[in-house]
């Protein structure tokens, strides 16, 4: 008996993350087509930063045991070097951390 419990249960494939399109968001929650439609998606985020991704943006949805959440868009490097972080919005507004220790805000040096 333990032994068919055993083969049952590591004979299934676990879940594997997908990536697709997100076509609707509202309430805090987010919608995205991949092989599937997955429908009120909560983002899964680093503690202190939220954000609701654009319609058309490529986001990942990882199944979960009580759901889906989406952990975010796959984001092009925008001329980063290994180590830089760049904060931006949809209307263009940016905050880049630059290794040289300088920050750019909009464009425009600050720091070091």
């Amino acid at each position: 008996m333990w032994l068919m419990s055993y083969i049952t249960k590591n004979s299934m494939a676990p879940p594997n993350a997908v990536k697709g399109s997100v076509t609707n968001t509202q309430n805090d929650s987010l919608a995205v087509v991949a092989s599937g439609e997955h429908k009120s998606l909560k983002p899964c985020l680093p503690y202190g930063i939220v954000s609701i991704p654009p319609i058309g943006e490529r986001a990942v949805v990882l199944p979960l045991d009580d759901g889906e959440v989406s952990l975010g868009v796959i984001a092009d490097g925008a001329g980063l070097e290994p180590g830089e972080v760049m904060l931006r919005s949809s209307g263009g507004a940016a905050i880049v951390l630059k290794n040289s220790g300088k920050v750019l805000i909009n464009g425009e040096e600050y720091g070091a």
